[in-house]
C-alpha cells in the first residue's frame, strides 16, 4: 500500500475578503510540486463565499468539475443556458469538454455559502459540455456509504467522464468500516469533512485527508462522529 497524508493546516490558503479558499492541491498562487494531483484528482478547493459575492463568468475546458455545497446556497449560470441553485445535500457535475463559460455566486445576500469545488481530469477530451445536479437524501449515508457520482450513466446518482466515484459517509463514533479498491489502478482519496477517524493506523482530524493507492482493502475506525468524502480515481502515470 502507498499512502499520502495531507493535513488540514498544510493546505494552500487564500483570503480575498469575499472569498476564503483552502487548496489541497496546487491552484492559483499556491504551488507545491509535491501537491499537483492525486491520480486524476486535480483540484480540491474548500471555499467559503460571503453573501452577495461570487465568481464572475470565466471559462473552463477539458475538466470534470464537481461542486458539493456544505452550507448555504450557490447560484450557477453558464453559457449553455443552465441557471440553477445548488443547496446543501446537492451535488453538481459540469463536464467542461470543448469549453464552457460559467459563474458561481452566493445565492444569499447575507448568509455565507461554503462548498467544495473538485476537478477531475477527464477520460475523454473535447466532449460536448454537459451539466447536471441532483439532491441526495442525507439519511442514506447515516452509518453507510452513499455513492453520489460514478462512471455509470445508468446508476441512480450522477456520472462523469472518468473511471471515478464520489461517495459520502456519515458515521457514529465507535463504528468501523472497510473500503476496498475499485480496481488495481484505482486509488482512493479520503477527505474528512468533520470528526476524527483512524485509517490504517493514521489519525485524521477535521479537513485532514489521506490518499491510498496500490491497496486491496483498508479499515476505517470512527473515533469521533465523522462525515467524509471518498474520491476513487485512476492513478495516472
Amino acid at each position: 500500500m502507498k499512502k499520502v497524508i495531507h493535513r488540514a493546516d498544510t493546505r494552500g490558503y487564500a483570503n480575498h475578503g469575499w472569498l476564503k479558499s483552502h487548496h489541497t492541491f496546487s491552484f492559483a498562487n499556491y504551488y507545491d510540486p509535491n501537491r499537483i494531483h492525486f491520480g486524476a484528482l486535480r483540484v480540491l478547493n474548500d471555499d467559503a463565499v460571503k453573501g452577495g459575492m461570487g465568481f464572475g463568468a470565466h471559462p473552463h475546458d477539458n475538466m470534470e468539475i464537481v461542486s458539493i455545497v456544505l452550507d448555504g446556497e450557490l447560484a450557477h449560470s453558464d453559457n449553455t443556458g443552465n441557471k440553477e441553485v445548488i443547496r446543501k445535500n446537492d451535488v453538481q457535475i459540469m463536464s467542461a469538454g470543448t469549453g464552457v463559460v460559467h459563474s458561481e455566486f452566493n445565492a444569499s445576500k447575507t448568509e455565507e455559502v461554503s462548498f467544495l469545488q473538485i476537478w477531475v481530469i477527464p477520460r475523454e477530451r473535447n466532449v460536448t459540455p454537459r451539466y447536471d445536479q441532483q439532491t441526495f437524501d442525507p439519511a442514506a449515508r447515516e452509518n453507510a456509504l452513499q455513492v453520489v457520482i460514478s462512471p455509470d450513466k445508468n446508476a441512480n446518482g450522477l456520472w462523469l467522464n472518468q473511471d471515478a466515484w464520489f461517495t459520502l459517509g456519515k458515521y457514529e463514533a465507535g463504528k468501523t468500516l472497510d473500503i476496498a479498491a475499485k480496481a488495481p489502478n484505482i486509488g482512493t482519496y479520503l477527505f474528512l469533512l468533520s470528526g476524527e477517524l483512524k485509517v490504517d493506523g493514521e489519525t485524521l482530524a477535521t479537513r485532514d485527508a489521506i490518499g491510498l493507492s496500490e491497496y486491496d482493502k483498508v479499515s476505517i475506525e470512527v473515533i469521533k462522529p465523522a462525515e467524509f468524502l471518498l474520491i476513487d480515481v485512476p492513478m495516472l502515470n
